[in-house]
């Protein structure tokens, strides 16, 4: 199979825009598909906004002269080596356009949704030569964040499976296979059980979003960019380590402390977490903050790798 050159993306929304930006940092030639004009100006903004931090993580400027933007499917496609499909989470649509995608696409190019959750195998079920389909969820801002979860459908090919994890790998990504598939994959899963105790715990009156955002990022969240999760408890367990840890701590697994199912999302829950996280922002526009995170983001990545396990 030839090297992957030729890239479509197809969506330019938040997701779809940080493709963009990080294939074209990494001197892919791309070809954008969307027939949203709104969306079209997103991307053109984001490019310019985004244009400081990009430059700072890959040490170079985007050349727009490798960027093509067309409302037309087939146009969009026809040449491309990976096709990176990252449309509303609907599973019926998801299919009809992976379907449609499949008819005009090369053979042999690699088809990869962005799903955040869905099961590759329905996804996969109505693609023309099903194997080239995989998963390929990132994390937002896609452009900074190096994970992707690159997951297979049960007619998923390991010759393209592979194919796509030295693919993204050379994009500057950390790949985390994951060969059987479940919804929410593994990260959004973790992300998904925090969030709704989360809700929880405000619904009932006993934080606000900015007690709950300050609990993570002063305390368990500044270990976890190190270290994640299993090994920071593995610490936590002193000199004998994580069967000292599963052993003093194991007992709290049968207390009460967090209610998985999500609360009812009221309108009065709703006005909470809107109030609070509108308090939180200090009525600094969406780009101020996302420039704010993108900048912090570059620089924790930076001394992560100073402090490599």
């Amino acid at each position: 199979m030839k090297n992957i050159k030729n890239i479509s993306v197809i969506g330019t929304g938040v997701i779809g825009t940080g493709w963009i930006l990080r294939f074209l940092a990494c001197n892919k030639k791309v070809t954008a598909f969307d027939k949203n004009k709104k969306q079209i100006e997103y991307l053109k903004k984001e490019i310019v906004r985004t244009k400081p931090v990009v430059q700072k993580l890959y040490k170079r400027k985007i050349n727009l002269k490798n960027l093509n933007i067309t409302n037309n499917l087939d146009e969009a496609v026809k040449d491309s080596d990976l096709i990176q499909e990252n449309i509303p989470e609907r599973l019926e649509l998801k299919k009809l356009v992976i379907k449609n995608i499949s008819k005009f696409a090369p053979k042999q190019s690699i088809i990869a949704s962005s799903s955040s959750g869905l099961l590759p195998s329905k996804l996969q079920s109505e693609c023309i030569n099903p194997q080239r389909f995989i998963i390929a969820h990132p994390f937002n801002p896609v452009y900074i964040l190096p994970l992707v979860e690159i997951v297979k459908g049960n007619k998923t090919s390991n010759i393209y499976f592979k194919r796509a994890n030295t693919f993204y790998k050379n994009i500057k990504m950390k790949t985390l296979l994951v060969e059987k598939e479940l919804p929410g994959f593994l990260s959004d899963r973790l992300q998904e059980a925090l969030w709704r105790e989360g809700l929880h715990i405000i619904n009932d009156g006993y934080g606000t979003t900015k007690d709950l955002d300050d609990a993570i990022t002063y305390g368990p969240g500044m270990r976890w960019a190190l270290m994640g999760t299993f090994l920071t408890f593995h610490l936590a367990g002193g000199e004998l380590g994580m069967k000292h840890m599963l052993d003093q701590f194991g007992p709290a697994l049968k207390f009460p402390w967090t209610k998985l199912k999500s609360p009812k999302l009221s309108k009065e829950l709703k006005q909470k977490i809107i109030k609070g996280t509108a308090i939180q922002s200090k009525k600094l526009s969406i780009n101020k903050l996302s420039n704010i995170r993108d900048n912090f983001l570059i620089d924790l990545i930076e001394l992560k790798k100073k402090y490599k396990l």
